[in-house]
């Protein structure tokens, strides 16, 4: 399953946004408001949602000021979070999420409009820093 948020333009550098990303503790700030656990430990984050299980994403890969990867650290819900950074004009840039993740198509009919929304909340969020 692959899904994408749109493409946010941001005041920002794209080396602005590369760290506020890459400091795991921003996620929460980034979080919807149905949170309710959020701790980070050295390169990983966990996170729960109201009514939805415990998720732990580790930082998998960075390339400086353009991308950042997360993934799972579960194999029985393996997936990644991918940010793209692009520079715009004048110091501004655009961010724009991808997540994909290998599910059997029971679970995917049934996560897909949650998992949708849950990045376009991380995208709009992104947009607010």
């Amino acid at each position: 399953m692959k899904l994408e948020s749109s493409k946010i333009a941001h005041p920002k550098s794209p080396k602005e946004i590369f760290d506020f990303l890459t400091d795991l503790n921003n996620f929460e700030k980034l979080m919807p408001e149905n949170t309710q656990k959020f701790e980070v430990d050295g390169d990983s984050f966990l996170f729960a949602l109201k009514g939805m299980p415990e998720i732990r994403l580790v930082l998998k890969e960075q390339t400086p000021n353009s991308k950042i990867v997360l993934g799972s650290a579960s194999s029985k819900f393996a997936f990644t979070l991918t940010a793209i950074i692009d520079e715009l004009e004048d110091k501004s840039s655009h961010t724009q999420l991808f997540f994909e993740g290998d599910f059997n198509p029971m679970m995917a009919m049934m996560i897909k409009n949650p998992l949708q929304k849950f990045v376009n909340t991380l995208s709009e969020n992104i947009q607010n820093i």
